[in-house]
């Protein structure tokens, strides 16, 4: 017996259904009984077999975007938009995108996965989900008799590269690197409070506590783009990222100093005062990539159409050709999460406990700050050297015989 919801029509209950159909739309049953309903369902389930068999089946591509839109009510926008970029790029596209469902083989499957592999195992496992979830559905309602993502393994793609927090002395030489410059305040809050960027250009002021003892912010707001646009909400990526951090004096002085000047609600702003762009972030963060020994390429244009690719080789000291204000100071090449990093290994090397390092960094799994923990706390042999000693003590006696 199926479990129906309810309405009333003209004052008449009826219990009520929808189903999906081949076209990507729904249909809604409506009877006075359960066991009429449930006959009604199974009808149009029979149908829908029938019409499939007759070649009614959707597509790949049709099924797929019926899925997304599913899928849009219960995620986050910015979660939203990435599933939708995946499905565009690596399921509805040619071929597998054209195939009707019924058609579609393990090997198709397979096949449509091979260019996913060249990106990190995050994104293909995301891929992946995506493709179970659709054929997975698309048997649940009966469009195929069998599930070619069945049994696929979600193992794939690069395996993400460890970033190391950055040295003292990197540290030092980011913040002097980048005194003065838009990105400066960027950098600090990352460095000194450990947010995530999307917390970062988040972050208005009425979050920034600065008169009271212990001066410290509250992360209650997430950014993203949709577009190239930015969208801020009070959504948190998850809950253990709606916290208060404590800052310490050197973050508090830049922030006193930026509010003094400040007319916009955002730490960090735009011209106009409003949250970054999409274009608007990589430009802020251009100000750090710039001013680095990274070897990058220019493609330079004439009538919309590339004439040629300009490679530039920076060497540290050096100031850049066409920008004399732009110096080539770092020789190493930072990202903002590294900063994050940098953030959350300074507390375990003060001795801060994993409790407190999993609250601060906004850690809803405790194992993710386990494992940093882990790899900061005892990946220096000057650190393990007395533990490996006491486990193997130099034997005096035999040692003496040996002599």
């Amino acid at each position: 017996m199926g479990k129906y919801g309810k309405t009333i029509i003209k004052g008449i209950e009826y219990y009520r259904t929808r189903l999906s159909l081949p076209n990507g739309k729904r249909k809604s049953l409506y009877a006075k009984t359960v066991k009429e309903l449930d006959i009604l369902v199974n009808a149009e389930q029979e149908n829908i077999k029938a019409n499939s068999a007759n070649g009614e089946c959707p597509t790949v591509e049709e099924y797929a975007k019926l899925r997304l839109e599913f899928l849009q009510a219960r995620v986050q926008p910015q979660t939203y938009v990435g599933y939708k970029e995946k499905v565009q790029l690596y399921i509805a596209s040619a071929p597998l995108g054209k195939k009707l469902l019924t058609e579609v083989t393990t090997d198709d499957i397979e096949q449509a996965l091979l260019p996913v592999s060249a990106m990190s195992s995050s994104y293909y496992r995301t891929v992946h989900m995506l493709l179970r979830s659709i054929f997975k559905a698309a048997k649940k309602s009966h469009l195929i008799a069998e599930d070619p993502t069945e049994g696929l393994s979600s193992r794939g793609g690069k395996p993400a590269k460890d970033l190391p927090a950055l040295t003292d002395d990197q540290a030092e030489l980011l913040l002097a690197t980048v005194h003065g410059l838009r990105v400066e305040t960027f950098v600090m809050l990352g460095l000194y409070a450990g947010l995530r960027r999307e917390e970062i250009l988040a972050l208005q002021w009425d979050c920034v506590h600065l008169d009271v003892q212990h001066p410290y912010l509250d992360i209650c707001r997430t950014w993203h783009i949709i577009a190239n646009q930015p969208v801020v909400t009070d959504v948190t990526k998850t809950e253990a990222g709606r916290r208060s951090i404590p800052i310490p004096p050197v973050l508090a002085d830049q922030l006193r100093l930026d509010k003094s000047k400040s007319t916009s609600d955002y730490v960090v702003a735009n011209s106009s005062g409003g949250a970054l762009s999409g274009s608007q972030w990589r430009n802020l963060w251009n100000l750090v990539s710039k001013r680095t020994t990274q070897e990058r390429s220019y493609s330079r244009y004439k009538k919309g159409h590339v004439k040629s690719v300009h490679t530039v080789s920076p060497r540290l000291g050096n100031v850049a050709k066409h920008n004399p204000n732009v110096i080539y100071s770092i020789d190493f090449h930072p990202t903002p999460h590294q900063l994050r990093r940098t953030y959350i290994t300074n507390l375990i090397h003060s001795g801060a406990d994993p409790k407190t390092v999993q609250y601060l960094a906004g850690h809803k799994n405790a194992k993710i700050t386990m494992d940093i923990y882990a790899k900061v706390k005892y990946n220096r042999p000057e650190d393990l050297a007395s533990t490996v000693n006491n486990a193997f003590p130099t034997q005096d006696g035999k040692d003496a015989e040996k002599g």
